[in-house]
């Protein structure tokens, strides 16, 4: 299987959040990628990244490839409760109907951080001729959904739907930064899509050293968020002095004692059901006796056997 994705930058294995959504599902459970980050060399402008490319079967946009992993036995969400599963569905919701609109102006609309930060990036990742249309669809992309999404009425110009979208990214900041609480992950105690999909919204604008900080700034004062960020960032990212990420081991271990449980169970069970076997009455089996022919019929039918 073959990613690709917009690369990475400000300390980040991408500046993409929908790329870095994939990226961190992929490390959580460990799904063998190819990964391949945009660069000069880059020649498909089929979406705008993340794609998953697996035999000859294309999939785009990070639902669809967390969905195509977990077909693939790769499912961080195992270990969750039914309830926890609609719970990490509705989060899911509210970052893209809250969270996002506020990160695409942030980076896309705003005008400084756009041309200071956002199109320059971008623009060097893009090849000739691209980089000089690429950008700027997307910019307008950008801008379209916001409308698309937010621009209703009450909300008539422009300023009123920027007020609006930046209350309700802080309103689902809060949410989250309650839900997560002190714990370090949102779910039990190994991350799950919905950790892929908050670090993969919140990393970029946490780590992107961007002009207008006014959503930034909210987010720093929500220390919790901030740590959970440089936890799977160090935890999932970072190379130990062996090659590998520590968060590796720490996956292989939880899911070996999973392992080990659910074996220690089984057996219990077998134990059990041959105890039973055994107190059980039965009734012996009867030994059969060999049935021996005459000894006259043998030797006349080996006399026939062996007469010319």
């Amino acid at each position: 299987m073959e990613l690709r994705f917009w690369g990475g930058d400000w300390g980040l294995p991408s500046v993409h959040p929908e790329s870095l959504v994939v990226l961190t599902y992929a490390r959580f459970v460990g799904a063998p990628l190819k990964l391949n980050p945009v660069d000069y060399t880059w020649s498909s402008i089929q979406g705008f990244g993340p794609i998953l490319i697996s035999k000859d079967e294309v999939t785009t946009q990070p639902t669809n490839i967390l969905n195509f992993l977990r077909k693939q036995k790769y499912n961080a969400d195992y270990v969750l409760s039914a309830r926890e599963g609609s719970d990490t569905l509705a989060y899911i919701a509210l970052l893209e109907e809250k969270l996002l609109p506020a990160m695409l102006h942030t980076f896309w609309v705003d005008a400084e951080n756009y041309s200071s930060v956002t199109r320059p990036w971008y623009s060097s990742h893009t090849p000739f001729p691209l980089r000089f249309y690429l950008p700027g669809k997307m910019s307008r992309e950008a801008l379209n959904r916001i409308l698309v999404t937010k621009g209703k009425p009450p909300l008539y110009s422009l300023n009123e739907v920027e007020a609006q979208v930046y209350k309700d990214a802080k309103e689902c900041l809060n949410l989250l930064s309650n839900r997560l609480g002190a714990s370090r992950y949102f779910f039990a105690e190994m991350p799950t899509s919905l950790d892929a999909f908050v670090f993969g919204y919140l990393a970029p604008l946490y780590k992107a050293h961007l002009p207008k900080v006014q959503l930034k700034e909210h987010l720093k004062q929500l220390p919790n968020l901030c740590e959970f960020c440089d936890h799977i960032l160090s935890a999932y990212f970072t190379q130990n002095a062996e090659g590998s990420s520590p968060a590796g081991q720490e996956a292989i271990d939880a899911n070996l004692q999973k392992l080990t449980q659910l074996v220690n169970k089984e057996s219990n069970l077998i134990e059990k059901m041959d105890d039973n076997l055994r107190s059980s009455p039965q009734n012996r089996p009867q030994k059969l006796t060999a049935l021996h022919p005459p000894a006259s019929t043998a030797n006349k039918d080996s006399s026939q056997f062996l007469t010319p």
